[in-house]
């Protein structure tokens, strides 16, 4: 007997092998232990309800998708040219930004909730939306595509949200691009608008200048009774024309003088005198008439279709159930072994 009690309360030493035939002993003890646990694993993998989960990936538009948007852009415009990144970065913004999102969340999330349960913590519900709706990187090696995750318990829903979110983004993306390249645009519309008039009024003051140069030279060609050009042989007459203007203007003579000063006087518009106006007017024209179809221009590429997952990621019943066995066999197992050497120790005593 004293040996049985220095076997078993002598030192820190436990007789393993005795350990494991005292727990198949109190076998009972483990399936009582084991047993609820398993049970309750199992009462929640068939009352749980299923979550599914939908993902869109996105990537940057192709340069022809936002090709709309380079109208009226480029070399001589004083615009420089959007390209792919550009826009796509403009929807990353969109799509990440809180104002989306608390969109979304307020049109798309709370219409599903019952009346109760919207009365809810707004912070709480918010975290929910939060836990089921996610954008991120959808791998490190790629950093301009993106996954859109959204985990419900309604797969269709699940594959409307991510396509529904996409859009929205794009949406107000979109509103901001358009708006931005709208008014750079109306700017330099009303630039060029600017310039016609500043060309025209010079041209006026210009013909009210010559008009009064004429009439003073009118005035010293009959105050010299020159009516006519005086006759210039041929050999001077290039380099004596050429010199008829500010002090010799006079010599064109008096008849000539009347008709250029009436012509000017009457004539209807400087326009066609002015130089570049045409081509001024042709841009200014094109400019102001300048149409951007939202349609047509893409602020991302979808990488894939979106269809309804056909099966749930939640919850994971195998790996649930798998869990639990071990759980409870093994806390079922410490309780046999611990009675066991509980009956011993007052067999002993």
């Amino acid at each position: 007997m004293r040996n049985e009690r220095e076997r078993l309360s002598g030192g820190d030493e436990i007789d393993l092998i005795e350990l494991v035939r005292g727990g198949w002993r109190q076998k009972l003890w483990v399936a009582i232990v084991a047993v609820p646990v398993i049970g309750m694993a199992l009462a929640y993998v068939m009352l749980a309800s299923p979550v599914y989960e939908a993902r869109l990936y996105i990537q940057p538009p192709t340069q022809n998708e936002i090709a709309q948007l380079n109208f009226g852009r480029g070399e001589g415009t004083g615009l420089a040219p959007l390209n792919a990144k550009d826009v796509y970065s403009i929807y990353m913004k969109a799509l990440q930004s809180e104002a989306v999102r608390d969109k979304f969340f307020r049109n798309a999330f709370l219409p599903t909730l019952t009346q109760e349960e919207r009365q809810a913590s707004r912070d709480a519900l918010y975290a929910q939306f939060n836990g089921m709706l996610t954008v991120a990187l959808a791998a490190r090696d790629v950093p301009d595509r993106y996954v859109i995750t959204a985990r419900i318990e309604d797969p269709r829903l699940a594959a409307i949200w991510v396509s529904n979110y996409a859009e929205m983004a794009a949406d107000r993306a979109k509103d901001e691009l358009l708006s931005g390249a709208r008014s750079d645009i109306s700017i330099m519309a009303d630039n060029l608008e600017q310039q016609i008039r500043a060309s025209r009024a010079s041209a006026s003051n210009q013909r009210a200048d010559q008009i009064a140069q004429l009439k003073e030279a009118l005035r010293i060609a009959e105050s010299v009774g020159l009516e006519k050009p005086p006759i210039i042989s041929n050999t001077l007459s290039s380099e004596v024309s050429a010199g008829m203007g500010g002090a010799l203007t006079y010599m064109r003579g008096a008849k000539a003088l009347e008709a250029e000063i009436s012509n000017l006087e009457s004539r209807s518009s400087n326009d066609p005198y002015i130089p570049g106006l045409r081509e001024r007017q042709e841009k200014l024209n094109f400019l102001r008439n300048l149409k951007i179809d939202p349609s047509l221009v893409a602020m991302y590429q979808q990488d894939g279709a979106v269809s309804p997952p056909d099966k749930p990621v939640k919850p994971r019943k195998a790996i649930i159930m798998l869990l639990a066995a071990l759980v409870g066999i093994g806390i079922g197992v410490g309780v046999a072994a611990g009675r066991e050497l509980w009956l011993k120790r007052r067999r002993i005593e």
